[in-house]
């Protein structure tokens, strides 16, 4: 006989409970996250969170939501099961806000539409190169160890060749391989930067949807941009100099889109080096431009080593293969390349050599170009659908390059609520709230990674929900 749905639900939370998966004082997903992961309404899951409450094992609990307050072997016997749930708010590094936990959870359910999502779509992974190239590599096979604590030395000498064809004269022993920008910026944080130093920043900002530097004990200081770029009279010294460090993604920001204006850029150089504040670019955008090639890079104008520069092939070509670069004086790479030993021995070597026969191809140019020519056909069924659906009610300039568009909504709908309302039709967007946007009145919509008819399909859904849900 078939079980009730209800049954499944509590089947399912005592098996994680006994299991010790969820220990006491765990606090167990959301309703409205069970109801989607098992296919069912709201009224059937709470009838399966009641029963479970009526057995003692779980409780709801004012501005924690539902916890798992008992197992089976504390309701059995006198002995109590360990909570590691204290221990787990104790830890160092900072927790994602819920927003963006829900965010990540959801980017991997192929059932919702995702308008959220910073890479491209599968439909522009280059499949038979990824496999030409993997065949090659695997031909070619030694017996592999540990690489060079700064990465693969052939890996290196692309790099910096690549980097010389975009106006960056690097060395390679000025360039560590990194899993990703996100470990440059650990790494930076880690390694680098004083206690309660300040990391001035665009504001909105990715970084803020982020804890890596939070968790190392900065101060965030978010600096105003118009469509030029960051404002450079807004950066103000508020402590002694070796305490401050700027963060900035000048070439198609995220979430905003802005492509900071070479004038700019001179004027930024010209502040921070008198200032003396070293400047952290982080330019993994760069090859995703659509009209016309950006502006040369801050470390392209960078004569005195004051920039650290981070590139990465997740948002060009695959984000599975985790290979990114730190561009810097040697001696502060030697410094990161000594702490990411420490943390993990060096990246991927197989990744590496995957890699290092992208770039040292022509095979990666050909791949940017095709990329590129996908991304002006979605940036303008996106444009054209906001247009339709959306020209009433919301505002948003046209990206130059990589995959966001900013979107303005009109202040008569909360945008946290659009998210919400998004979310229970099956449509994933990013809120501007999770990058410190404070009028409460943006949305970063992607157009990068759903099907073409998803992007329409999922902006005319977002105007439904907004005109239905008016005044």
């Amino acid at each position: 006989m078939k079980k009730p749905k209800y049954q499944i639900i509590i089947d399912f939370i005592k098996e994680k409970i006994s299991k010790g998966e969820w220990a006491i004082g765990s606090q167990i997903p959301s309703q409205r996250h069970l109801a989607r992961m098992f296919g069912v309404n709201r009224s059937t899951v709470i009838i399966a969170l009641e029963e479970l409450m009526a057995d003692g094992l779980i409780e709801g609990k004012a501005g924690k939501g539902t916890v798992v307050t008992n197992n089976t072997w504390t309701l059995m016997g006198d002995h109590l099961s360990t909570n590691w749930n204290g221990n787990v708010t104790q830890g160092i590094h900072k927790a994602s806000v819920s927003t963006v936990q829900e965010i990540n959870e959801t980017e991997s359910d192929n059932r919702f539409i995702q308008l959220s999502k910073g890479e491209l779509s599968p439909e522009l992974f280059p499949l038979e190169e990824m496999q030409e190239i993997i065949q090659k590599v695997s031909k070619q096979l030694t017996p592999f160890g540990y690489e060079e604590p700064k990465g693969n030395i052939k890996l290196r000498e692309a790099i910096s060749n690549y980097l010389k064809e975009r106006g960056i004269d690097v060395s390679p022993s000025s360039i560590l391989v990194v899993s990703g920008a996100l470990q440059a910026l650990y790494l930076i944080s880690i390694g680098l930067l004083k206690d309660k130093s300040t990391v001035f920043l665009e504001e909105p900002s990715y970084l803020y949807s982020l804890s890596v530097f939070q968790s190392a004990g900065m101060d965030l200081e978010g600096l105003p941009m118009d469509n030029k770029g960051v404002k450079v009279d807004s950066i103000y010294q508020t402590k002694e100099t070796g305490r401050n460090i700027l963060y900035t993604i000048p070439s198609f920001h995220n979430p905003t889109g802005i492509l900071m204006e070479d004038r700019r850029r001179e004027e930024l150089m010209e502040y921070c080096i008198r200032e003396q504040i070293p400047v952290i670019e982080d330019d993994v955008y760069r090859d995703l431009w659509m009209d016309n090639a950006p502006p040369d890079s801050l470390k392209a104008k960078d004569r005195h080593g004051n920039v650290l520069y981070i590139g990465s092939l997740s948002k060009t070509l695959s984000p599975g293969l985790r290979i990114g670069w730190l561009v810097g004086p040697e001696p502060v790479i030697d410094r990161l390349a000594d702490l990411k030993m420490q943390l993990d021995y060096g990246s991927s070597t197989l990744s590496q050599l995957v890699a290092e026969k992208w770039l040292s191809s022509s095979l990666y140019e050909h791949h940017i170009e095709k990329v590129q020519k996908q991304l002006r056909i979605r940036r303008q069924r996106a444009l054209e659908a906001l247009e339709k659906y959306l020209g009433s009610v919301a505002t948003w300039d046209i990206p130059k390059g990589s995959f966001f568009i900013w979107v303005k909504i009109n202040p008569a709908f909360k945008v946290k609520k659009l998210f919400e309302k998004a979310l229970s039709k099956g449509i994933l967007i990013n809120p501007g709230s999770i990058y410190k946007e404070k009028a409460g009145q943006f949305v970063r919509l992607s157009y990068g990674f759903a099907s073409l008819d998803e992007i329409e399909k999922g902006i005319f859904q977002l105007s439904e929900i907004i005109k239905n849900n008016m005044g």
